[in-house]
């Protein structure tokens, strides 16, 4: 698959997810088989006022490509620009989020709230890819609610526009992320282009992958919640989807590779920072083990390397039969 002139390799590419999807765990689930990386979500107002954090999102390490800088907003001109000044830090493609529901982003005009302006929305991916010379491609939910199914539309406007690919959720803004894919939406969106269409949407192991696949004939699938904690999802894919044999980690496997991604988060941030937004990370590492309870506590306490080593060994001890 290709996007643009860009190639993708694999079956599942790491879900942009604000606050969490840092460039650290980027890293780490490019290393463990993810197709592509998507960074977090940035607003163009913010790029165009030369707001340091709005940069910092930006930067694009050489371990995360593919890699897409994500642009979020309301005004085409502003996305124009904003995409220019993206495209200053070489990602591979620019991405414009149309799919965002919160209330942050889509109550400023932003995000999901663009799924109720069809035209509107054309125009902003045909003004950013005037302005830039890398592929643009665009994320999108199904519509702003069951009455208001959009995307096959969207994406029409969007291919025209000149985007190269679409990345569909198959939830609508209203649903938010509560239980319930649309498969048949996303199937339809597949049909309405020509460009290349990705699935996402409660995918969380192969066999869910598998089935977004073959029911809605997309042509890669993305990974979100799941990834939490869990790159090692991206080799389980892999492995499915070419009728491989995979073996899950090891719990110590497991916790080596947590280790290494607060290691990274440390070298890319203060330390301070990084350790309390390590508490989060921690936690997913540990989900689905025995103490959970106890485990928990112990994560919301993290606050150096010592502290990652006391959640590790106690897991470890509580979870004896699974190493």
């Amino acid at each position: 698959m290709k996007i643009g002139n860009v190639e993708i390799k694999g079956y599942a590419a790491l879900a942009p997810m604000a606050g969490v999807a840092d460039r650290a765990m980027r890293e780490i689930c490019r290393e463990h088989g993810s197709a592509f990386s998507v960074g977090e979500l940035t607003s163009s107002k913010g790029i165009s006022v030369g707001d340091k954090k709005s940069y910092t999102l930006l930067f694009c390490s050489e371990k995360e490509r593919p890699m897409a800088s994500q642009l979020f907003g309301r005004e085409p001109s502003t996305m124009a620009e904003a995409a220019k000044k993206a495209q200053e830090f070489n990602p591979d493609f620019i991405d414009i989020n149309m799919g965002c529901p919160a209330p942050k982003v889509s109550g400023n005009g932003g995000g999901s709230a663009l799924l109720k302006d069809l035209p509107f929305a054309e125009k902003i991916v045909k003004a950013v890819v005037d302005a830039v010379d890398i592929p643009v491609t665009v994320k999108m939910r199904t519509g702003w609610d069951e009455d208001n199914i959009v995307s096959p539309e969207l994406a029409r406007r969007c291919e025209n526009a000149g985007a190269k690919a679409i990345t569909i959720h198959g939830r609508t803004k209203k649903q938010m992320y509560a239980e319930g894919i649309d498969f048949k939406t996303i199937a339809e969106t597949v049909k309405a282009v020509k460009i290349p269409v990705i699935a996402n949407g409660d995918i969380s192991d192969g066999k869910s992958a598998k089935y977004m696949y073959e029911v809605t004939g997309c042509d890669l699938v993305m990974v979100g919640r799941a990834a939490r904690g869990n790159p090692f999802v991206f080799e389980e894919i892999n492995a499915f989807m070419e009728n491989k044999a995979y073996t899950p980690p090891t719990l110590k496997e497991r916790f080596d590779v947590l280790r290494k991604q607060v290691g990274l988060m440390v070298e890319y941030k203060q330390d301070h920072r990084a350790f309390l937004e390590a508490r989060k990370h921690t936690a997913w590492y540990m989900q689905g083990l025995k103490g959970a309870a106890e485990l928990r506590r112990l994560c919301g306490t993290v606050s150096s390397f010592l502290d990652i080593e006391e959640v590790c060994e106690k897991a470890l001890e509580l979870n004896k039969d699974l190493w």
